[in-house]
């Protein structure tokens, strides 16, 4: 027991909560916006790895890691349009169209991969760093969660705004609408389907940048499938959050958690073996479920498509 609380160890697990529970972070509010609106956006897993490529591509040719975030989040954003033509505009089923979204983002992103590295891993360098004056110079904790990336921050500051946004804006109760009511928005002169559309960019955009702060700042380089279901984790946290983001926050750092385990007991000197230090994420996700997910509220309208007339 008392290795476990080791100075290595506590530091190895934070640290892998951060690297793990920011992408969780943001696919997850990104999730829950798009599923406010009334879209299930099963896709977030393909728009997060297609997110961590292209945003692995802009910071390794353009030598920039904010380029990286850039074109991490219009790469989210292109997986994510495709999204809203065929669930939004054309009333597809949003949870076929998602999983195939998901499936030819990991093909598609494995074949440019190989095309353009072939079998090399490229690595980027260290990222700098933003320390949070005072806070930094706590012992343990602070040169771990006070000493980050600056997206880390804004990460926050967003899931605050959002926080504001839900309850005190006329954004925030359009989205409520869409999802729960989208005849009356419609009634009330607001365009279901355009509201839809920007939620679902949006989640694009969140859940893309995740995916390139999983590659640039966590893993440093770019390999095939590597976001390992951590978007199915957010769709899951979205869903448990019942609409308030800061649940969402809990749930990534508790779930980054869970995956920095395997790192944090090496770390200790635990002789596990990885695959079942890896499994406990997604045997957490299911004890979850089981637990608070009949208690867990979603929009009325939830995967279902809008058409004008219809009842």
């Amino acid at each position: 027991m008392a290795d476990l609380l080791t100075v290595a160890f506590i530091t190895s697990l934070l640290l892998g909560a951060v690297a793990a529970g920011v992408p969780l972070l943001l696919a997850g509010i990104g999730e829950q916006m798009s599923e406010k609106a009334g879209v299930l956006n099963i896709g977030i897993e393909g728009m997060m790895l297609f997110g961590a490529y292209t945003g692995f591509c802009a910071a390794f040719y353009l030598d920039s890691f904010w380029y990286g975030f850039l074109f991490g989040g219009l790469g989210g954003m292109a997986v994510a349009s495709l999204m809203a033509v065929f669930c939004v505009w054309l009333n597809m089923n949003q949870i076929v169209i998602g999983i195939a979204l998901t499936i030819g983002a990991e093909g598609l992103t494995a074949l440019l991969h190989h095309f353009q590295f072939s079998r090399s891993y490229p690595r980027l360098s260290a990222a700098d760093t933003l320390a949070i004056p005072g806070l930094s110079e706590i012992p343990v904790i602070g040169p771990v969660l006070f000493n980050q990336h600056a997206v880390v921050y804004l990460s926050i500051m967003f899931m605050l705004f959002l926080i504001w946004a839900y309850k005190r804006t006329y954004i925030g109760l359009n989205l409520q609408a869409a999802g729960d009511k989208p005849a009356a928005l419609d009634v009330a002169g607001i365009d279901v389907r355009v509201t839809r559309t920007g939620a679902v960019l949006v989640t694009g955009f969140l859940t893309g940048v995740g995916g390139a702060y999983l590659a640039n700042i966590g893993a440093g380089l770019f390999f095939p499938f590597m976001t390992g279901g951590a978007g199915f984790i957010g769709l899951v946290l979205a869903m448990l959050a019942r609409g308030k983001p800061h649940w969402v926050l809990y749930g990534a750092i508790l779930f980054g958690m869970s995956l920095s385990l395997t790192t944090a007991l090496q770390v200790a000197g635990f002789n596990i073996p990885t695959d079942v230090v890896q499994m406990l994420p997604f045997a957490m996700v299911i004890l979850v479920l089981i637990v608070l997910g009949r208690n867990s509220r979603l929009p009325a309208a939830l995967g279902l498509p809008y058409v004008r007339g219809e009842r």
